[in-house]
């Protein structure tokens, strides 16, 4: 079995492409050749705008996990998704607080397939983009989708969670 046969059965990856067909997404996972980790990897593996690239970021708020779906091309004020959600702050989350709440390792959290539902948030950033990629459970897989239905796949909310351009930051996608 070659790597990106592995990849494809990989258990996580297999639950998000299994999720997807039953919320009638109509694109399917790709397996990646090289790890996307990071915004800019997808974005260069796919051949798109690293904007496109739907970041899913885990944050810690006093202990809940928030899950923030960002542009690529944008940095997630953590001072301002505090005061969004009405919490005094919030902390990236440590890789063992990714996996605890997600079931998915840093460099492949999925927006969906999480052992109980996340507060999430998505970045009215990705609405510029007709097709945005999110990350399929595993750092070789991503799917195509639109913000309109990472808002409905997530029951997720629609802000402004930062000033700009991103910066570079380690990201979870």
């Amino acid at each position: 079995m070659t790597a990106a046969e592995g990849t494809a059965h990989h258990p996580r990856v297999a639950e998000v492409a299994q999720l997807l067909r039953t919320a009638g997404v109509p694109g399917e996972v790709r397996v990646l050749p090289e790890s996307a980790r990071t915004a800019a990897a997808a974005a260069a593996a796919l051949g798109v705008e690293v904007g496109a690239i739907a970041n899913s970021l885990v944050f810690d708020a006093d202990g809940h996990p928030v899950l923030v779906l960002t542009s690529g091309a944008h940095r997630v004020d953590e001072a301002l998704v505090a005061g969004l959600l009405g919490v005094p702050s919030l902390t990236r989350a440590s890789p063992a607080f990714v996996r605890e709440h997600t079931g998915q390792a840093i460099g492949g959290v999925a927006p969906v397939g999480h052992p109980a539902p996340i507060g999430t948030l998505v970045d009215v950033e990705l609405a510029r983009h007709p097709t945005v990629w999110a990350a399929a459970g595993h750092p070789h897989a991503v799917f195509p989708t639109t913000y309109d239905e990472l808002l409905q796949l997530t029951a997720g909310t629609a802000a402004e969670v930062g000033p700009g351009p991103a910066v570079p930051q380690e990201d979870h996608r």
